[in-house]
């Protein structure tokens, strides 16, 4: 029986590989990821620039703020982007205005003009030109620059004392008080965490998972269709032959993923040898803080069991999603019966991602809590909510043995359906038959 199931798990996975669909799917998938990753020098490849540095000429009645604003501007560029290195390159002039703006229509880069005067009412005002509209990120930070210099030398030319005008520029260091004790303060960085890097993680597993039904029904009525299904249950039982389904397309379901790491992993090569370093700083920023907060241990003793317990119930859920399909799938003569039968199994699939994305919404809910423990949905739904600290590593625990249990019962009186279900040809009475297969051992 194992050389038999190893035979027919073999064959499986070899007409995937050397299918053409697996060589293009693959090519176009590593080039995307490739691309995505070096997207900055791709854009500057095709003329679009993220490099070039912006010109900032500024002309300054005050003959005090000018000097001072490139020092305020770096500090907001490192703060922002969490880098050193500035973009802006800046030019104090005593040019006219006239002379520059003739000057920026005639450059091919979006420079800019700052005018820094007094007005009628020997205020400070300043005049920001340019030759089309600002970058949100170049305004946020120029305009902030300039207020926070002009502040500066409007407090510092009133008199004030050193003292006087430090504690006016200090800022103010908040301290966070929670009324309720069973809430800690990393709880806020915890939700952040929610929303940003489960993403990453649950949106995988929702296409893998679909990928893998539409695997296995494919493979299934292929086999009808062709009638080879006849010569292969001659061969080997019903029960070998689900069991070959079930592990070869699970088994090129991981050989996906670790392809789709390997191709991250070039794409990042590929980033180091041509130089490129500035993938969007603010995103790259963003990453580098979720990956600060995850390091100084703000999960805490939730980060072990946070993992394994993860890894442990996606494992078990692709295994129950795999033995859904392939019940239903034996039960079906061709590709559009099958396409009909699995759209529930895509919907309970849709609730849990969508639930899992707005779980923290519901913080409290006792009914997110008790579809948590639903079998198809606690993969995604689960990890969430224990992150949140909306349940326990008990629940979890609990929602592991209940889909060891679901699996155990789709096993044992699923392959009664397939026995039937494989040699049959007929699409009407499906589901009356699925049931009198059930009471039949």
């Amino acid at each position: 029986m194992r050389s038999k199931l190893n035979f027919l798990i073999n064959i499986s996975l070899k007409k995937k590989i050397k299918s053409k669909w697996f060589l293009i799917a693959n090519i176009v998938i590593g080039l995307l990821i490739i691309g995505l990753i070096n997207l900055d020098s791709i854009i500057t490849s095709f003329g679009g620039d993220f490099d070039t540095n912006t010109k900032i000429y500024i002309t300054d009645e005050t003959r005090v703020i000018a000097p001072s604003f490139e020092e305020a501007l770096n500090i907001y560029v490192t703060n922002l982007y969490g880098t050193e290195e500035s973009n802006y390159e800046i030019e104090i002039t005593d040019k006219s205005s006239d002379e520059i703006i003739e000057t920026i229509k005639n450059e091919e880069n979006n420079s800019i003009l700052i005018e820094i005067f007094y007005d009628e009412n020997n205020e400070i005002n300043a005049k920001l030109i340019s030759l089309s509209t600002l970058d949100t990120y170049d305004y946020q930070i120029i305009s902030g620059a300039l207020n926070t210099t002009t502040s500066m030398y409007t407090l510092s030319s009133i008199g004030l004392t050193e003292e006087q005008y430090n504690k006016i520029l200090h800022g103010v260091e908040i301290d966070r008080v929670i009324l309720d004790e069973s809430v800690k303060t990393e709880d806020e960085n915890m939700e952040m965490i929610v929303t940003t890097v489960f993403p990453v993680i649950i949106l995988p597993f929702f296409m893998l998972t679909i990928f893998l039904i539409q695997f296995i029904g494919t493979e299934v009525n292929d086999e009808k269709s062709t009638k080879s299904m006849e010569i292969i249950i001659s061969n080997v039982s019903p029960k070998t032959h689900f069991a070959s389904k079930i592990i070869a397309n699970n088994l090129f379901i991981f050989m996906q993923v670790v392809l789709m790491v390997t191709y991250a992993m070039i794409g990042l090569g590929v980033r180091k040898l041509i130089g490129g370093d500035n993938i969007i700083n603010g995103i790259g920023t963003e990453v580098s803080n979720i990956l600060s907060t995850l390091a100084n241990g703000v999960l805490g003793d939730k980060l072990v069991p946070l993992l394994i317990f993860t890894i442990i119930l996606m494992i078990l859920t692709f295994v129950a999603y795999s033995l859904i399909a392939g019940i239903l799938a034996s039960m079906t003569t061709n590709a559009e019966d099958y396409q009909q039968v699995q759209g529930p199994i895509v919907i309970i699939l849709l609730v849990g991602y969508y639930l899992s994305m707005i779980a923290g919404m519901f913080e409290g809910s006792i009914f997110i809590k008790v579809l948590s423990f639903f079998p198809l949905i606690s993969a995604i739904l689960s990890p969430s909510l224990l992150v949140m600290g909306q349940i326990g590593v008990v629940e979890v625990i609990i929602s592991t043995i209940i889909m060891i249990i679901t699996n155990y019962l789709l096993i044992k009186y699923g392959i009664r359906i397939y026995k039937v279900g494989i040699l049959n040809y007929s699409s009407t009475g499906m589901w009356k038959k699925m049931f009198k297969s059930l009471r039949n051992k």
